[in-house]
């Protein structure tokens, strides 16, 4: 069985909200998602492979920048996880991370193959398709809630890489 190692981002963003709603709010979380490239596969959060002279963060902002055209900081890991392929001949090591977006691209590398699209949380969990993108969102909106209930900077949980893009 082969092993492939990959990095995945959600790219969120906070709504603005006029003063409505609190950002300890999950509805006040959008999260981008961004269309297949094959037909079927639904809405994913952007991913790839990592070169060897580029660190995970980067190769994870890196390809978020080329498959969704957004900018930002990425922020500390969510976790690892595995899985197989539909064929189970593939096994996968996924890195998830959350990418803070601070700039949306009019032109990117996958614009022409790609959309993407600003859901709420919510939205987000019908569309995603695979457990472990589930899983990573719940992480995700807890670590973010749970951060700015206690009035705490969220991108200060452990390392953030900021985008020189």
């Amino acid at each position: 069985i082969l092993l492939c190692l990959i990095c995945r981002c959600i790219p969120y963003r906070y709504k603005s909200n006029n003063g409505t709603l609190s950002t300890a709010d999950e509805d006040a979380i959008e999260v981008l998602v961004i269309t297949a490239q094959r037909k079927g596969k639904g809405l994913l959060f952007p991913k790839g492979g990592w070169e060897i002279d580029e660190t995970i963060e980067d190769a994870a902002l890196r390809e978020t920048v080329e498959e969704a055209g957004v900018v930002g900081d990425v922020e500390q890991k969510l976790g690892k996880w595995n899985f197989k392929n539909k064929n189970n001949d593939t096994s996968y090591e996924g890195h998830m991370f959350p990418l803070l977006v601070t700039e949306q691209l009019e032109s990117w590398p996958e614009k022409d193959v790609r959309q993407r699209i600003w859901v709420s949380v919510r939205e987000a969990r019908k569309s995603c398709q695979y457990w472990w993108m589930k899983e990573a969102l719940e992480l995700l909106v807890n670590r973010l809630t749970e951060c700015n209930e206690a009035n705490m900077d969220c991108g200060s949980l452990g390392q953030s890489r900021k985008s020189n893009l």
